[in-house]
């Protein structure tokens, strides 16, 4: 027979085991907490920089090859050598992690590399606000290049990217304005895709301006007035030819003789180019 008391002693040791146990239960619990929001605190890292401009286009890979393999399969199958998941590769590297205040032009070379391909002569469309009609035109007649319907300008045309030095890489929220910043992604990818594009024309260049813009139809701030003109090639192009178009129902700002296309006319002259003029081609 048991002595009296020791069942009662029995279930107090059972009742404080099960209380130590519990309570290093909780405080196992506990430390697996805090480190598990230690993690994630560590692996979200610094917010994303803020922008005024739109983000990264969602879906931006797969848009991106979906063109490629449309443009150079399709459209131009003399073209289907072309690496398309290269292509895109190569857009990320130059981009991703990266401050989007910081682009330089090196950062797109292996972009521009890959994408190129020749630009027949005499087909060379270069335009400055007139963008819907320029694109109209050359989708309609087929007669012409313009920046955007070579394989670069047509993967990213309307679409938008940025990075950032904290995860995830690339910033969906928010991109820097050119007011922002000069060398941010977008300007500086279009600035080198659009030398590239002048230093590739030859034969007859034609240049479509808008003459319903009160300020000028030619703007030296443009990127035809501040890149094209000055990276076309005077012994590669014979001619280059004006075309001064105006808004249907718009105002007729300026001719071929005005204050504007007179200063370009200088600005290629001086370059040894010859040039006409001619309003509203037709």
């Amino acid at each position: 027979m048991a002595p009296p008391g020791s069942s009662a002693r029995r279930r107090q040791r059972r009742v404080l085991l099960a209380g130590i146990a519990l309570l290093l239960a909780a405080l196992v619990l506990a430390v697996v907490l805090a480190s598990a929001l230690r993690r994630g605190r560590e692996a979200a890292g610094p917010p994303l920089l803020q922008w005024q401009d739109k983000g990264t286009t969602r879906n931006l890979r797969e848009i991106v090859l979906g063109r490629c393999y449309s443009y150079t399969t399709e459209r131009f199958p003399e073209l289907g050598d072309k690496d398309c998941l290269k292509i895109w590769e190569s857009l990320k590297d130059a981009f991703i992690y990266k401050n989007p205040c910081n682009a330089t032009t090196e950062d797109y070379q292996p972009l521009m590399e890959l994408a190129s391909h020749p630009i027949p002569c005499n087909k060379s469309l270069f335009w400055s606000k007139t963008s819907d009609l320029v694109h109209r035109y050359t989708k309609s007649t087929h007669s012409f290049l313009t920046l955007e319907d070579t394989l670069l300008g047509y993967m990213f045309d309307r679409v938008s990217w940025c990075g950032d030095p904290s995860a995830p890489g690339i910033n969906y929220e928010s991109c820097p304005k050119r007011s922002e910043c000069e060398s941010n992604p977008g300007s500086v990818f279009w600035r080198t895709a659009s030398k590239m594009f002048a230093e590739a024309a030859c034969g007859v260049v034609q240049v479509m301006l808008n003459g319903s813009i009160e300020a000028g139809a030619f703007r030296s701030s443009s990127i035809f007035g501040s890149i094209e003109i000055f990276n076309l090639n005077p012994d590669k192009v014979s001619e280059i030819q004006i075309w001064l178009m105006h808004d249907i129902g718009g105002p007729q700002s300026e001719s071929c003789s005005g204050h504007s296309i007179k200063r370009l006319k200088s600005i290629l002259e001086e370059r040894n180019f010859k040039i006409t003029c001619e309003d509203n081609y037709r």
